[in-house]
């Protein structure tokens, strides 16, 4: 089995405002970083197009909620790369660049290994957490 996680955020601004910009700017670095950390397995893409991550990955038609989906090999992976790299400075300022959800905005669940999720998929289960629980 693999960790899949999703985390969502509606940013402060559109992707083009300077309010974002140093999110926006780092965001290829920060996916870069994590695409070569030793467990990592997937990440959901977007267009492409440098600067933008997968920030075109709207959720509910809104262009300033934006989400990122990836599959580890196991949790230590993940918590290796969020808390133990540059990652952890850029997650600390998250403030700066996103709204104060009000409802669940993190998930993590097992997945077969080989099973790329999709974004409904992964939205399903944020849902079911925050009807359900952990």
């Amino acid at each position: 089995m693999h960790l899949a996680e999703l985390n969502i955020g509606r940013l402060l601004a559109p992707t083009d405002d300077p309010r974002v910009k140093d999110f926006m700017d780092n965001l290829d670095f920060i996916n870069g970083l994590g695409k070569s950390m030793p467990g990592f397995v997937w990440m959901m893409e977007g267009s492409g197009e440098p600067g933008t991550g997968n920030t075109e990955a709207k959720i509910d038609g809104d262009p300033q909620f934006v989400s990122n989906l990836t599959v580890w090999e196991d949790v230590e992976s993940l918590e290796r790369f969020v808390w133990g790299t540059v990652h952890r400075k850029f997650y600390e300022r998250r403030e700066e660049w996103f709204e104060i959800l009000g409802g669940m905005h993190f998930v993590m669940w097992w997945v077969p290994a080989g099973h790329t999720p999709t974004l409904d998929e992964a939205l399903e289960r944020l849902a079911a957490r925050e009807r359900d629980g952990d």
